[in-house]
Parts: C-alpha cells; sequence; structure tokens
C-alpha cells in the first residue's frame, strides 16, 4: 500500500537565546491510506507539538512532512489554508461547537462554507448524523445535549466533507468511559468501512488499544512501536500497558 504520509527527520523549537526547547527531535515515521495510527507518551513528550504540525497548525523548525507528493512545510499560508480545507478534519478534546447553531447546522457549516448544493449538503449531513447515531438530536443546540453527544458532532462536522486524514487530539479525554468507547467505535467504523485515516494523540491506554499502529513518544521522539496485527484488542490493551509501565508514561484506567 502506498504512503500516505511522510515524515522527515522534523524538528520543533520554541523560545531563543539560551531559553530555547526542542519539543520534537527528528521523528521520521510513515502512515500507509487507511490506517489508524496512535501517538501515546507522558505530558511533555511532544505529541500534541507533533499532531499540530501534522494539522498545519504549526510549522516545523527543521524536516519536512509530504502528504503524497506535497511538501507541506513548503507551502505558503494560502496554499497551506486550501490544503487544511481540501485534505484534513479535526477532532479536539474541546468540542469547538458554536452554540448559536444547532448540532445540524455546526455540521453543515463546512460544506456551505464551500458552497456546495443544498441539496448535496443535506444529503451529506443526514449520512454522516446517521452514522455517528445523532439524527435525533439534529435539531438541538449544544448546551441541549451530552458531552458525548457534542463530541459525535464534533466528528460529524470533521468527517462530513470527506477528508483525506482525520486528526484527533485527546478526543475522550473530555467523556465519560460510556460515551468514550461509542466514539472510540465511531473511529473504528469510518476506518473500517469508510477507509479513514486516522491519526490520534491519546495518553489513554484503553483509547489506544482501538488503533491498528501505535507510536511513543518520549522527550520528542519516537523510542518505540506496537502494531496490533491479528491480535484481540484485550491482548494489544495490554501490550500498551506494559510499554507505558516500563517508560513511566501517562497510565489511565483501563475502562
Amino acid at each position: 500500500m502506498k504512503d500516505y504520509i511522510r515524515v522527515c527527520d522534523v524538528e520543533k523549537y520554541y523560545g531563543s537565546g539560551s531559553n530555547v526547547t526542542k519539543a520534537v527531535d527528528r521523528v521520521s515515521f510513515r502512515v500507509e491510506k487507511g490506517e489508524f495510527v496512535g501517538v501515546m507518551g507522558a505530558s511533555g513528550s511532544g505529541k500534541t507539538t507533533l499532531l499540530n504540525m501534522l494539522a498545519t497548525i504549526d510549522r516545523v523548525t527543521a524536516g519536512h512532512i509530504f502528504y503524497e507528493d506535497t511538501d507541506i512545510t513548503e507551502l505558503s499560508e494560502d496554499d497551506l489554508s486550501n490544503f487544511r480545507k481540501n485534505n484534513l478534519g479535526f477532532v479536539f478534546q474541546e468540542y469547538n461547537l458554536l452554540d448559536t447553531l444547532t448540532i445540524e447546522e455546526n455540521v453543515v457549516l463546512a460544506l456551505t462554507l464551500q458552497g456546495e448544493g443544498k441539496k448535496e449538503i443535506q444529503k451529506s449531513c443526514s449520512r454522516v448524523l446517521q452514522l455517528l447515531g445523532i439524527e435525533e438530536i439534529r435539531e438541538k443546540f449544544p448546551y441541549q445535549v451530552s458531552g458525548g453527544q457534542k463530541q459525535r458532532c464534533a466528528c460529524a462536522r470533521a468527517v462530513v466533507n470527506h477528508p483525506k486524514l482525520l486528526l484527533a487530539d485527546e478526543p475522550t479525554g473530555a467523556l465519560d468511559s460510556r460515551s468514550a468507547q461509542t466514539l472510540l467505535r465511531t473511529f473504528d467504523e469510518l476506518n473500517r468501512t469508510q477507509g479513514a485515516t486516522i491519526i490520534m494523540v491519546t495518553h489513554d491506554a484503553f483509547s489506544a488499544s482501538y488503533c491498528g499502529r501505535i507510536l511513543f513518544l518520549k522527550d520528542g521522539r519516537i523510542f518505540h512501536e506496537l502494531v496490533r496485527g491479528e491480535k484481540s484488542r484485550k491482548l494489544f490493551l495490554q501490550e500498551i500497558l506494559d510499554v507505558l509501565s516500563l517508560t513511566g508514561g501517562e497510565l489511565s484506567d483501563a475502562q
């Protein structure tokens, strides 16, 4: 299978002079189309910084990031904006929904901004709301629904454009265990049935066990990698916990 993403010797520094912090230190890896990759590590390991560079929110200090044949580190701000709009979907811990819009309006906003026709917008919106099990709350406002429903709305908004890559930063962090499981099963289904490529940053071993491959970061470097293969999720979860216990990573309760 062809590589969709190539990260080549990427570095990220913050600060200047004697107060320089190296957040990401010569990181290289590849992601194939249709992979579900997790990125784990303790606080300060560089995982969110790495995701932000993949999301084009932050610029690399050195190195290159290729999406197929496009080197995003060489793009202008305007080209980056277009690239982001046409290729990427985002799900963050904070839902970032607009409280003055209904659930449905939050989801269709991206399509409206892209100038899609009204009929196509309604069709795409209904499909994704049904897929994520939130069709019955489409007319409600964010403050009227649960945290899990808000996060599924944020997920619907992220995937309604059929992005080539879905980027998720601690998407289950603010959710109870039941809502977290629902969202993770949604990611799993999007990955398996829709062929979505997903990169998810998480400190939670249970969430990571849904991934097909996990990169472990420590002090800005990748120090270990796990591949699920044909293993059960339960066995994969135990492997993840074993790696985290050896490294002093942040352990959350296995739900």
